[in-house]
């Protein structure tokens, strides 16, 4: 489902070959909330009611996942979900449909992560490796996210052509599965801008840790909302940029 093979040819400095490649696919799906079209989302086509429930919850349409009543998926690359109208949605669709998209973040929202569970560096460090997988050595097309527990262990896994919908994907399964985002951290392979940590605010997240870089507004968002963002995570060293109280020896 998340490969597909193509032939190419290989163009060395003297010499020309055939060869076949193993390629991510990425396809299109449309997200309906009561029965409104709100997004088109270019996705790896898996877990596709995760990537749902979690796009519902890490983007501010619904206020939990309580509200989420139904989603169903046909074949036609259409996600329908059934959502409880309480006003957060009337107002989420205005602000979108407005043209007001860009507008800045500060002003627009307040949000705090409400969790003091603080995580020990070393199963951080620890950690690291969850985030490797088969696809993406078989691709270097995908990106990955993990719910990681206090211990260090993983528990709720996605993949995707995107870094973002990775991120839903995993707050998706992991609020299916009933675990508490409070107690947990993301750790996730893709760069973290405003829009990343934004979504893991939302959902509730204390900490995210990714093994590449932040963008400017990643941290600046992550400092508003009192995430921990950890950025050039390996197994020997990490950079802490933001609330590095959560992290305690």
């Amino acid at each position: 489902m998340y490969l597909k093979q193509y032939e190419a040819i290989i163009m060395d400095n003297d010499r020309t070959r055939q060869s076949s490649f193993t390629i991510a696919v990425e396809e299109t799906f449309e997200l309906y909330v009561n029965n409104t079209h709100i997004a088109t989302i270019l996705a790896s086509p898996a877990q596709l009611e995760q990537l749902a429930i979690g796009y519902l919850v890490c983007e501010g349409i619904v206020s939990t996942p309580t509200d989420i009543k139904d989603v169903s998926i046909d074949n036609e690359h259409r996600i329908f979900t059934q959502i409880t109208t309480n006003g957060v949605f009337d107002l989420w669709y205005e602000i979108r449909s407005s043209g007001c998209i860009g507008v800045n973040w500060e002003h627009n929202e307040d949000i705090n992560v409400d969790s003091d569970v603080h995580f020990s560096p070393d199963i951080v460090k620890s950690s690291v490796h969850h985030i490797e997988s088969d696809i993406y050595h078989q691709t270097r097309g995908t990106h990955a996210a993990c719910f990681i527990n206090r211990d260090g262990s993983c528990v709720a896994r996605a993949l995707d052509v995107g870094r973002h919908n990775a991120i839903d994907k995993v707050i998706g399964q992991a609020l299916m599965d009933g675990f508490i985002p409070g107690e947990h951290f993301i750790l996730s392979s893709g760069r973290q801008p405003g829009g990343m940590i934004l979504k893991a605010a939302r959902a509730g997240v204390p900490m995210v840790v990714t093994k590449t870089a932040p963008l400017n507004s990643g941290i600046e968002a992550a400092k508003h909302t009192g995430i921990c963002l950890v950025g050039f995570a390996t197994s020997e060293s990490m950079t802490v940029f933001t609330n590095d109280w959560r992290l305690n020896e």
